[in-house]
């Protein structure tokens, strides 16, 4: 069992992960961070790696390691629901950062989850990644606070998640305050998540740590289990293992190069589902700016609403900036919901729905209506009575804009073809978010803010 430290205090007195966000004190939580240490082993596969994920591995050499998690949670314990999210910090960036607290924080916070961030990976303490955020790696920005850390290699990655998921279960008094945890899951976006679906087919079943998995924008083919090792592609996530895995997909991550889960693809049992999403991007404007500051006022949902019909093509005070306006799509609102269903599918054994996939034209493009939006897929208003053409292609520009999708305003004409006043727009969409209630795409909380939202908008008048 790996030793606990904390809370870490020191340094230049502040947690350094990724964009700042609102205060969470205004919101009923708190944030505190640790440090974890122990020695970690890395895991070597019994033969070839087959594609159907079926994995057998053995340990291999192991390696001292201290790496720091990042803990939000209520501050009452009577709002505590007993579900813990650990999140596999992104390390694209060249630095941590926190996508799926983003884009679904305000699912977490609603019901009462505590979530943890661990600094799995040793990009995002040491730098030596993409350049963009090495800035930010944790013993640059605070060579204080952070001197402690030790990161062996990634090779080490997957038992660091371990150990760290064991620590909540068996040291809560010390990571969790006063909080008792009932379900811990796992939750990883984007790279992270290429290294989740290695850990479910290689390291989940003997260590058997996590109660589900939100695979969240994989692509084909896993993160390599050693240094250079070959990975089966595509790699689809084993179907023998006694907890449940969601995966979830956005356009972006079905057919983008690089990505290309399409090739991936299989059917749901009872311990999977795939949950593909028309009209999103693997990141958006939600998840790289507004999001940051959403305290599920409301607020927030009417700047993404109104952000497609005037979208953004540069993110962060122009940090990044791309050929055309990003997308401006329904991402965050269907990973809530997606959120809800695997812990309602852990508390309860009954798995959510099985969701229709988005369509693919026989060339393996995604295969679009005359107004440019995705067929198929988990319809929502966004893309059922739509202000823009929503894509998760199409995108150019540098660093990563190829993965930020597209967003085409519709002018006042294209508006009018579909509802010719203000009151009919409303009308429309407000029954296609009811019905995206109904099929579990959209949670009432979210819906009841974009009510209120599209009655206000400027949309038709």
């Amino acid at each position: 069992m790996p030793a606990v430290q904390g809370p870490v205090t020191g340094g230049k007195g502040a947690t350094v992960l990724g964009p700042g966000g609102f205060d969470l004190a205004t919101v009923g939580y708190q944030q505190e961070e640790y440090f974890i240490s122990g020695d970690a082993t890395s895991y070597v596969a019994d033969g070839a790696l087959a594609s159907d994920g079926n994995w057998t591995v053995s340990k291999g050499t192991t390696a001292p390691y201290t790496t720091r998690v990042v803990v939000r949670r209520p501050t009452d314990p009577a709002k505590f629901n007993g579900t813990v999210f650990v999140e596999w910090l992104n390390v694209s960036g060249g630095l941590d950062a926190s996508p799926d607290w983003t884009y679904a924080h305000v699912e977490l916070i609603r019901e009462g989850a505590a979530w943890v961030g661990v600094s799995a990976q040793q990009v995002g303490i040491v730098g030596g990644g993409n350049a963009l955020g090495a800035a930010l790696a944790l013993k640059n920005a605070d060579p204080e606070r952070y001197a402690a850390l030790s990161h062996p290699g990634d090779d080490y990655s997957y038992d660091i998640y371990s150990q760290t998921g064991s620590a909540v279960w068996a040291e809560p008094g010390r990571l969790l305050g006063d909080l008792k945890p009932e379900r811990v899951l796992a939750i990883g976006e984007s790279q992270s998540a290429f290294r989740l679906s290695t850990y479910v087919n290689a390291v989940a079943p003997t260590a058997g740590v996590y109660n589900g998995y939100l695979i969240h924008s994989r692509g084909a083919v896993g993160a390599a289990l050693t240094a250079g090792a070959q990975m089966p592609d595509p790699t689809l996530t084993r179907t023998d293992l006694d907890v449940p895995v969601l995966n979830f997909s956005s356009e972006t991550d079905l057919v983008a190069k690089g990505l290309g889960y399409a090739r991936a693809r299989q059917p749901d049992t009872d311990r999977f589902r795939g949950w593909e999403v028309p009209g999103t991007a693997h990141a958006d404007a939600y998840n790289l700016g507004i999001g940051d500051g959403d305290d599920g006022s409301g607020a927030a949902d009417a700047t993404l609403f109104a952000a497609m019909q005037d979208p953004p093509a540069s993110v962060y005070g122009g940090v990044i900036t791309c050929g055309t306006p990003i997308n401006t799509g329904p991402h965050t609102y269907v990973l809530r919901s997606a959120v809800r269903a695997l812990d309602q599918w852990v508390r309860t054994g009954e798995a959510p729905p099985s969701m229709p996939q988005v369509e693919l034209a026989a060339d393996g493009s995604i295969a679009r209506d005359a107004q440019g939006l995705a067929l198929g897929g988990i319809r929502t208003p966004q893309v059922d009575v739509p202000v823009a053409a929503l894509s998760g292609v199409g995108q150019t520009g540098s660093n990563f804009c190829g993965l930020f999708g597209t967003t085409v305003p519709f002018s006042t004409a294209q508006l009018q073809a579909a509802q010719s006043t203000h009151d009919q727009f409303v009308t429309a969409w407000t029954a296609s978010l009811d019905a995206a209630v109904t099929t579990g795409a959209v949670q009432a909380p979210d819906a009841s803010n974009l009510r209120t939202v599209v009655q206000q908008s400027s949309v038709l008048r």
